[in-house]
């Protein structure tokens, strides 16, 4: 299937490692140009280095550094993008996750960082892209959340809490943009092969006196197709909900989980 990205101009945020960089790759190899960002300058630039080798071209990808957690970053990103490349048809908004805790083990300056982090960075990305996808043929929002916002996950209670807002700004978006063209949509993934997993199993392990090896085989044990994602998995499904392909889908939350979430709805 051709997903009609060739030449589209997207921004991955969070980019620079795990689901965001693994979008990212899968954006370019359709034929899209690409910006990414991330904290970490250092990161990002390794990460910029593999996707222009990707792409086959080094004008096809832009690296920029950016905190999400600060609005004039945000507003300084947005203008790069358009700058670089004469608009903006693709936002993915991503941040790493909070840390993980419990409600009697997370302090209040951990839930204002959150909130920031996970809430806050859409809504600024969001507010600053708008006029730019505006003017696009083809406007996609996509939101990257966890199945969390349908079954709590133990011991994250900061992403438990604050996803769920995320995906009631996206389904709000998408109704508020349809009559826009702009559509709006969230994955929810499950447990997927990335360094921010490696390190929720470090952290439970520390917690419950085990092994990384053996949290992660609790989690994997209880997932229907008995593995973990491969990113690449996710990335396949993220590249067909911003392009063209499913011009007629909005203000979907799509599980990408491996059957972890058994409910109906």
């Amino acid at each position: 299937m051709n997903l009609g990205l060739d030449g589209k101009v997207a921004l991955v945020v969070a980019a620079s490692t795990g689901l965001g960089f693994a979008a990212a790759r899968q954006l370019l190899c359709e034929g899209a140009n690409v910006v990414i960002c991330g904290r970490s300058e250092e990161t990002l630039a390794a990460a910029a280095d593999e996707l222009k080798a990707v792409a086959g071209e080094e004008t096809a990808v832009l690296a920029i550094p950016c905190d999400v957690t600060d609005s004039a970053q945000i507003e300084s990103l947005i203008a790069e993008t358009v700058s670089a490349f004469g608009g903006l048809d693709i936002l993915i908004t991503n941040a790493g996750g909070p840390p993980g805790g419990t409600f009697d083990t997370t302090d209040l300056s951990a839930w204002h960082k959150a909130i920031d982090l996970t809430l806050m960075s859409v809504v600024h990305l969001v507010q600053a892209a708008l006029p730019h996808l505006r003017r696009s043929d083809a406007p996609a929002i996509l939101t990257i959340t966890s199945y969390s916002v349908k079954q709590p996950i133990p011991g994250l209670l900061l992403s438990n809490v604050l996803r769920p807002g995320v995906v009631g700004l996206t389904k709000t978006l998408a109704l508020e943009l349809a009559p826009e063209n702009i559509r709006v949509n969230s994955i929810l993934p499950g447990w997927t092969a990335t360094e921010r997993v490696t390190h929720i199993f470090e952290y439970r392990a520390e917690t419950n006196g085990t092994t990384a090896e053996a949290e992660r085989a609790k989690v994997t044990d209880a997932i229907p197709m008995g593995r973990m994602a491969r990113p690449e998995e996710f990335a396949n499904v993220a590249a067909f909900l911003v392009s063209p392909a499913a011009s007629y889908v909005t203000g979907v939350m799509m599980q990408v989980d491996g059957g972890v979430v058994a409910g109906l709805l």
